[in-house]
């Protein structure tokens, strides 16, 4: 009973506002020059994984770039909409895409360089 309440925990439903399926595609505008989010430097596929799994990815990812470097994170668990912006505001790093499409959900986070 105690594994069942924690997976509900960990996939609870998403927060008002968040369940709109978006469209992971780039816009072509040809009058814009593309933002510098176009190409990860780090792709992370967590796709069927759960809490914690994917945030640890992402974390042993960030740990292996370089700072202001750009990772890609896949993931299908809900629960990645309130874990991996909390990792990043802890850590400090630039959560500069959150996305959704149906199951998949995708983030783009920058590497902020240590404070010395």
């Amino acid at each position: 009973m105690a594994g069942q309440f924690k997976r509900q925990h960990c996939t609870r439903a998403p927060a008002f506002g968040q369940n709109v399926a978006m469209n992971l595609q780039p816009a072509n505008i040809p009058d814009m020059p593309s933002p510098d989010t176009s190409k990860p430097d780090r792709h992370v596929d967590a796709r069927r994984l759960y809490c914690p799994e994917p945030v640890m990815l992402l974390h042993k990812a960030v740990r292996e770039v370089e700072d202001g470097q750009l990772i890609e994170l896949l993931a299908t668990d809900p629960s990645t909409q309130r874990d991996v912006p909390k990792f990043c505001h802890f850590l400090g790093h630039e959560l500069l895409e959150q996305m959704q499409d149906g199951e998949l959900f995708r983030y783009l986070i920058r590497k902020q360089a240590k404070e010395s």
